[in-house]
């Protein structure tokens, strides 16, 4: 960031005026599956300023129920459209870009700034080398200067989440067709060397059907097990992605916590924020937890200590209130907090916004299922990058909290912005 607009954008916050596009976020609205009516809204500061924000810049539509969302370098977005098998390319005004077509059954998504890696339910994928076929699910990778898969690898059924780290990726493993299919549960992570896509090791877990998005928080993931909806009750794996390239063994690689992930963000102190939602076959019905977790310290107490419920202000009170809660994010440049509530899956959503110290800012009505999110860097801030929140013990000589204003004495604990990186600071 220029000096000169960072003191700039200090200033103002430190004098309460408002900057345009402070708050910029980009909400993925699933719609209906095969109803080919996913949805862009695009919200600014207070306020939605469109609910089909592709269509309004491209005059078409987005495509088949949109599952994930990350920006890949200052200019470029993906996004997985799961039943249009395709990933949309936007840049940061929403103007299409590219597509690519070649990834059936697109899941989720996860980029080293020059690759896009995704994962797949599908059993073949047309490369620049020709097809590749597989048994299980696969991960595809993407050159973004040809928009082209460049490579394929199996991984286990049905891959789901997928986080970039340190040269590798960690490809979460359901089996979630299990149901349907001659096959049993996943429990496993796979680790890829993301240059090769060659398979370093396959961590097992123990843990049945590692379902949705991952939550990254440096060096740790956070991956959520739903169970089976029956016998086998729903679960978190915390897993320490240093333990696992160090080649620890797979009992010391990764913690399970007796609660539901299903939702689940990185928060701005590098715990994460986790809404539950356990579902039984059994009784027909929901039940929730809301639960706050420092990684580090679940991973050194093996799970003893390090959850709790500091999610802070009104925001698990507001959540509860919802018919049908649907996602949680944290900003990670400003810290604002946000949340969805899909109601009754068929009709319009609600977004919330408060601000990071939890206050309820106000509701806006979106559309069908809104799900998956991503915060453009606000005015006189750039793009974070790809790199993932490191710790340090010496703070640099210029560090701002994440609403901008410079921090002369930072406290322990706590995530700062320095040279356009995230850290927190642990001198002792």
């Amino acid at each position: 960031m220029k000096l000169k607009t960072f003191f700039l954008f200090c200033i103002l916050c430190f004098t309460g005026m408002t900057l345009s596009g402070q708050e910029r976020i980009i909400l993925l609205n699933e719609g209906n599956w095969q109803a080919d009516n996913g949805k862009i809204t695009y919200f600014v500061n207070d306020a939605v300023v469109s609910n089909q924000w592709f269509r309004d810049v491209n005059k078409q539509k987005l495509g088949d129920t949109p599952n994930d969302i990350i920006q890949v370098n200052p200019n470029l977005i993906a996004i997985s459209v799961n039943w249009s098998n395709i990933i949309q390319f936007i840049d940061t005004d929403g103007r299409a870009v590219a597509a690519t077509e070649d990834v059936p059954n697109n899941r989720k998504l996860a980029t080293d700034g020059t690759h896009v890696y995704v994962s797949s339910y599908g059993h073949e994928c047309a490369t620049v080398s020709g097809f590749k076929y597989f048994t299980k699910g696969f991960v595809a990778k993407i050159d973004i200067s040809t928009f082209k898969v460049v490579d394929a690898v199996e991984v286990g059924y049905e891959p789901e989440g997928i986080a970039y780290y340190n040269g590798y990726l960690f490809v979460a493993n359901t089996g979630g067709y299990a149901f349907q299919e001659d096959h049993e549960y996943e429990t496993t992570v796979t680790v890829l060397d993301a240059a090769t896509l060659r398979t370093v090791r396959t961590i097992d877990t123990g843990q049945i059907n590692l379902y949705g998005k991952l939550s990254q928080s440096g060096r740790y993931l956070c991956i959520n097990s739903p169970g089976d909806y029956y016998d086998v009750p729903a679960a978190t794996i915390i897993l320490d992605c240093d333990a696992a390239i160090a080649g620890l063994n797979d009992r010391d690689c990764f913690v399970k916590l007796d609660y539901a992930a299903t939702y689940s963000c990185t928060a701005a102190d590098g715990s994460f924020y986790a809404i539950g939602s356990r579902y039984s076959y059994y009784t027909g019905e929901y039940t929730f937890n809301y639960v706050s977790i420092d990684p580090r310290r679940v991973m050194e107490s093996g799970g003893a200590e390090g959850v709790g419920d500091n999610i802070p202000g009104s925001v698990i009170a507001d959540i509860q209130k919802m018919g049908m809660p649907y996602g949680i994010y944290v900003n990670p440049y400003t810290g604002y907090i946000y949340g969805t509530d899909a109601g009754s899956f068929a009709a319009a959503g609600a977004l919330y916004q408060w601000t990071p110290d939890g206050k309820l800012l106000g509701k806006h009505k979106v559309y069908i299922n809104p799900a998956h999110f991503l915060a453009l860097p606000p005015d006189g801030m750039e793009f974070n990058g790809v790199e993932p929140v490191t710790d340090t013990h010496c703070p640099p000589s210029a560090i701002y909290n994440l609403q901008g204003i410079r921090v002369t004495h930072p406290l322990p604990g706590q995530l700062y912005i320095s040279n356009g990186k995230k850290f927190i600071y642990n001198h002792q």
